[in-house]
């Protein structure tokens, strides 16, 4: 089953070196239709509506040129929704535009699990920027923009391969506020990402938390209302907080019993992060069994990294190496088991 859906909206102008292959990102609305609206969700806001009918279909082999991709009606935005790993998100054609068709407010609406269609964020394929071939932003669902965001960019890449027709393995490159991503379309439909190198300096990621003499923020302390934390710092583009547990435990977080809820906000909002952060809570199982949940930095609770294990080949290392960024020079090949599906990452 899938969604087919139209939105109408008051529509302002708005002023203003990790290698990831997955499966295909799952595409929830493949196509939308003025003609086969069988239901009104009428929203809180009369300026903004969502029609919505469910309706069987196959996945095409390709876009026809006549598809609701080419229409432009005024006052309608026409998406889809595609999740990568349970990250879901509303994917908007922007490419005749600089400037996003919707605004954050009205993304927030977009956003709204109840009253709107429901996403971590709306992701804009507009045109390119400073030579490249497409430009992306992103809305989260609270309204802010991030830089980019992994799960996301896998998605806009089959996006624009259905939006360009593309078959084949297929590469392009990306602007984003994190800098160029270059997406890589396989021939079997899965998508691989160069994610770039791992940024550990402190001032970089950004944090104020005190550096090493390396200038890293590695297995330091941090003080989330009067609970010591063991963090390590980073950024893949975006801040990143990774935690293993409490300073002076004897025993290994156990991510299951956390309120995700209530101390997520205080890591993402904390003042040691300027820019807030996106927060790793990490169950240590064995050296090939981890278990994590994640609070992402303007969309909540992320369902899409909750839970996996991993098998290493090619190079083995330590869980320290991995995840503390200690050593430069590793190999590491991971098959990860999340709960939206699986995904292989590759470290060197």
């Amino acid at each position: 089953m899938a969604i087919a859906a139209t939105i109408s909206l008051s529509l302002a102008l708005q002023t203003r070196r990790f290698s990831v292959a997955g499966a295909a990102p799952f595409r929830s609305t493949p196509s939308l239709h003025f003609d086969c609206l069988l239901s009104n969700l009428s929203l809180k806001n009369p300026s903004f509506r969502v029609s919505a009918s469910s309706m069987s279909i196959g996945t095409p082999d390709k876009i026809s040129t006549t598809s609701f991709l080419d229409r432009r009606e005024s006052g309608f935005v026409h998406f889809v929704k595609y999740h990568g790993l349970g990250n879901d998100f509303i994917l908007v054609d922007n490419r005749d535009s600089t400037e996003p068709r919707i605004t954050p407010e009205q993304a927030v609406k977009l956003c709204d699990r109840n009253f709107g269609v429901g996403a971590d964020g709306v992701i804009f394929a507009m045109p390119g920027t400073n030579g490249t071939d497409y430009t992306m932003r992103i809305f989260n669902s609270d309204g802010s923009e991030p830089e980019m965001c992994g799960n996301g960019v896998r998605c806009f890449a089959r996006f624009i391969a259905e939006l360009e027709n593309l078959h084949g393995k297929q590469s392009f490159t990306v602007y984003t506020g994190a800098g160029l991503i270059v997406p890589e379309i396989q021939d079997d439909g899965k998508v691989k990402v160069d994610m770039g190198e791992p940024i550990l300096k402190a001032s970089d990621v950004p944090t104020k938390l005190r550096a090493n003499k390396d200038q890293s923020v590695v297995k330091s302390d941090l003080n989330v209302d009067g609970v010591i934390w063991n963090v390590t710092c980073v950024s893949m583009g975006n801040p990143h907080c990774v935690t293993f547990g409490t300073k002076g435990s004897q025993q290994n977080l156990t991510v299951d019993e956390l309120n995700l809820a209530a101390v997520g906000p205080k890591f993402e909002h904390h003042e040691m992060f300027p820019a807030r952060t996106n927060t790793e809570f990490v169950e240590v199982f064995s050296s090939s069994h981890l278990k994590m949940r994640v609070w992402e930095r303007g969309a909540g609770s992320n369902t899409g990294l909750w839970n996996w294990s991993l098998r290493c080949g090619g190079c083995s290392c330590s869980r320290r190496t991995c995840w503390e960024g200690v050593a430069r020079s590793i190999c590491l090949a991971a098959r990860w088991r999340l709960n939206g599906g699986r995904k292989t990452i590759m470290y060197t």
